[in-house]
């Protein structure tokens, strides 16, 4: 099921506000323009592609996602592909250069079939000479313990009002998966909207094993979006792989 934060219209509406532009979209840009068809899965509102297609790309951008919610944002580029579906309801052969799975998207695939089936999808997607490019939080960093009540984000929604954001850690913390929830508080409306989320934290070991697994080789990994070496200290897993046997 897709989490509320993501299902509501209302809440979809304010992620562009919580996460804003930075680093790790800039670091995808620049791959989405360099490859001529590009795959995003979980897309989202659509700002990555969106925003290469107005910088002049000219190939095919595809974006999947199986929340509605979150495709009623993305189709305010008409320029682009958007498909309501997940790597367990979509199939295609070898007709992408480049699939990305950002914003963390890949920690929502929970379970070893679930990322058995998916990793499949990608790697049959993929061309020859392709590349899949995601992104994990690194568990070494433990992340989640900063995601708490006191911790609380303050954006504007589209007529002004301010909605106030937190986040609280479901304990205990055991094994791969971290639940957690995510509040929304909105001046106008009579009770707070909750969503609640799992996500499963992998360290470089493990995906490599499951990447392995679906017949994908790492080519490359980093640590931070500067492109640093992927150490124990690492906030990010950043891995670039491609279909093994395939150049």
């Amino acid at each position: 099921m897709t989490d509320r934060s993501f299902s509501d219209v209302t809440l979809a509406a304010l992620y562009d506000a919580l996460n804003p532009w930075g680093p790790s979209d800039d670091f995808y840009l620049d791959l989405v323009m360099s490859a001529r068809s590009v795959l995003d899965v979980g897309c989202g509102t659509g700002q990555l592609l969106g925003r290469a297609r107005e910088a002049g790309h000219r190939g095919r951008l595809c974006g999947l996602d199986p929340a509605a919610a979150m495709l009623v944002q993305a189709r305010r580029w008409e320029a682009v592909e958007w498909v309501l579906g997940d790597l367990a309801s979509t199939r295609w052969e070898r007709e992408f250069d480049l699939v990305v799975m950002t914003g963390h998207a890949f920690q929502v695939l929970l379970g070893d079939e679930e990322l058995r089936v998916a990793l499949g999808t990608v790697r049959e997607a993929l061309c020859d000479g392709g590349q899949f490019v995601f992104e994990t939080r690194h568990p070494a960093a433990r992340s989640w313990e900063s995601w708490s009540p006191e911790h609380v984000h303050e954006v504007s929604d589209a007529h002004g009002a301010v909605v106030r954001v937190w986040h609280e850690v479901e304990a205990p913390v055991l094994g791969e998966r971290v639940t957690f929830t995510e509040t929304f508080e909105h001046p106008a409306w009579e009770r707070p909207r909750t969503s609640r989320s799992t996500l499963r934290f992998l360290g470089p070991e493990a995906l490599s094993g499951h990447l392995d697994e679906a017949g994908l080789v790492v080519r490359e990994q980093f640590g931070d979006w500067g492109r640093g070496p992927l150490t124990p200290a690492s906030p990010e897993i950043i891995t670039m792989a491609g279909p093994a046997g395939r150049r």
